[in-house]
């Protein structure tokens, strides 16, 4: 289960996911962006999203603007991954 919710840029995490727009895939799911480094610079907010070294975006906020992320639910200590089940043909 994920969440859409409304966060200061100051409280984005890493591993959240942000909007970019439609750019040049009209598909609206691969609009949103896995942040990868969350940096203070300046007094501003810089989020990366991507491979820092490779294709990336680059968002700049103020510390205080209001941004929507999904953000994943951490995994809860001690749960065991769930057992996959085979889709195969069974007899």
């Amino acid at each position: 289960m994920t969440n859409k919710i409304t966060v200061a840029a100051s409280e984005v995490r890493l591993n959240d996911h942000v909007y970019n727009g439609t750019g040049s895939n009209s598909h609206p799911t691969f609009a949103w962006e896995t942040v990868t480094e969350v940096r203070v610079e300046d007094g501003l907010i810089f989020l990366i999203t991507g491979d820092i070294n490779g294709l990336h975006g680059e968002f700049w906020f103020e510390a205080d603007e209001q941004l929507v992320v999904i953000r994943y639910p951490a995994p809860s200590a001690g749960t065991a991954p769930a057992n996959k089940v085979s889709a195969g043909h069974k007899h």
